[in-house]
């Protein structure tokens, strides 16, 4: 894992656990074991929620990268500790919950 990475997780988990995997050339960022967001080129993306629209409206909206068909929020708010965890609250309850595949 990067730098950038490693730097995401650590100030992000202070609202939670932060788990972040390598996908298909970027990575995706779990908060408590739902998606919240990728990080691509060091740079962190993250969903959008009615929280993340509200906290984070001055934010670019960008696509991650080429051929995604998710616009997200590019976040590089990570000195606001109080914003990170309010943002991150309200993401995470209106997130959906993870799926569970049936054996």
């Amino acid at each position: 894992m990067n730098e950038f990475n490693e730097y995401v997780r650590e100030v992000f988990s202070a609202a939670g656990d932060i788990v972040i995997k390598a996908m298909m050339g970027g990575y995706l960022v779990y908060l408590n074991g739902k998606l919240i967001g990728d990080i691509c080129d060091n740079e962190l993306f993250l969903k959008r929620t009615p929280t993340s629209d509200r906290l984070l409206g001055d934010s670019e909206l960008r696509y991650p990268y080429e051929g995604s068909k998710t616009l997200m929020r590019v976040f590089d708010g990570f000195d606001d500790k109080d914003l990170i965890v309010e943002l991150l609250d309200g993401m995470y309850a209106e997130l959906p919950e993870k799926n569970v595949k049936a054996r």
